[in-house]
């Protein structure tokens, strides 16, 4: 076995919840992170989108990012994050703890975010400044304005979990974190596979396009929803 798949071994795997993958945030981005995300992605789209994919997140990073980091390893993480957030299938983040580095940025990159109390989202510091990675522009697109916000992007002030929760980085706070992850389960099951992707990415689009240039797109998506559901009324 070689170490990317002994890498997925360990850190993403397939049971009662779904696919699970784990993102510790004390571990410098590497080859192997991206891996991860990667293989949790290939598995995703393998299942057709008829699986969730539970993202369990904690840890902060331990000072600067490793002296090997490049800019095109970043890059690739970025765009497994951007896969991870394009997925066919619902995205369920759970956090716990201190939540910065890469664990703060796969959270941002789900679909419903679980969280305990005692959560703190974390932007990384490191020689004097904060991490600019597009963790930062995730944040901003939840309220550039917000007090919160502004203080974690500029000066890498944690996001508490009251905070966090008011600004919609997380959408529950819980101290039952099993019984929140089957809650959350059954309300991601009713949409799946290439629809929810398609919801997903009109949502998106929906704060940066007119509605003229939405209009075709929308109606081009109902179009497909009312020839469904004639198929299987006909079936």
């Amino acid at each position: 076995m070689n170490s990317e798949n002994e890498a997925e071994s360990t850190a993403v795997r397939i049971d009662g919840e779904g696919l699970v993958l784990r993102i510790d945030g004390r571990k410098g981005l590497s080859a192997e992170s991206v891996a991860l995300v990667s293989a949790v992605c290939d598995r995703a789209e393998d299942h057709a989108g008829r699986s969730r994919v539970i993202v369990h997140v904690s840890g902060i990073p331990d000072g600067v990012p490793p002296g090997d980091l490049t800019v095109a390893l970043v890059s690739k993480w970025e765009r497994a994050l951007r896969r991870l957030e394009r997925l066919p299938a619902p995205t369920i983040a759970v956090a716990d703890g201190d939540c910065g580095g890469l664990a703060l940025e796969a959270l941002l990159a789900t679909d419903y975010r679980i969280a305990t109390d005692t959560v703190r989202l974390v932007v990384a510091v490191g020689d004097g400044a904060t991490w600019p990675g597009m963790a930062l522009y995730r944040l901003a697109q939840h309220g550039v304005a917000a007090a919160a916000i502004r203080r974690a992007v500029l000066f890498g002030t944690p996001v508490d979990a009251a905070d966090a929760l008011a600004l919609h980085l997380v959408d529950e706070l819980v101290q039952d974190l099993p019984a929140a992850q089957a809650t959350a389960g059954e309300r991601a099951g009713a949409v799946t596979g290439t629809e929810l992707a398609i919801r997903r990415q009109l949502m998106l689009d929906a704060t940066t396009t007119t509605f003229e240039e939405a209009l075709g797109v929308h109606l081009a998506a109902c179009d497909r929803a009312l020839r469904r559901a004639a198929v299987g009324a006909a079936s």
